[in-house]
């Protein structure tokens, strides 16, 4: 005869797997948010700028957002850094990337 599944406790494991996968973004969220020198904002600001991140549906600013998040990661020193030398310090590419693309969302 079959052993009836424990659907209860199915559940729960997965609930329990659910939160715990939640924990760990968010954690890594705020992680991100300190690696960066992001944490020197006001909830605000960091909240604001966020929101215009995610509003944002230009693919070409998005390109270049995610070649500086690739730099960003591939760059040794980001954890030893200050903001203002990381920002400088990145791939040459950093300082008139920001340029272009504040001037595009101005242009379009």
């Amino acid at each position: 005869m079959r052993k009836p599944r424990d659907y209860d406790a199915e559940l729960k494991a997965l609930e329990d797997k659910a939160r715990e996968l939640k924990t760990r973004k968010v954690q890594q969220l705020g992680e991100l948010v300190i690696a960066t020198g992001a944490d020197a904002l006001t909830a605000d600001e960091l909240a604001g700028a966020l929101i215009v991140l995610a509003e944002t549906t230009d693919a070409g600013k998005r390109e270049v957002w995610a070649r500086r998040g690739v730099a960003f990661f591939r760059s040794k020193s980001r954890r030893s850094a200050p903001a203002p030398d990381r920002n400088a310090g990145g791939t040459p590419t950093q300082p008139g990337v920001a340029q272009p693309a504040s001037g595009g969302a101005g242009a379009a």
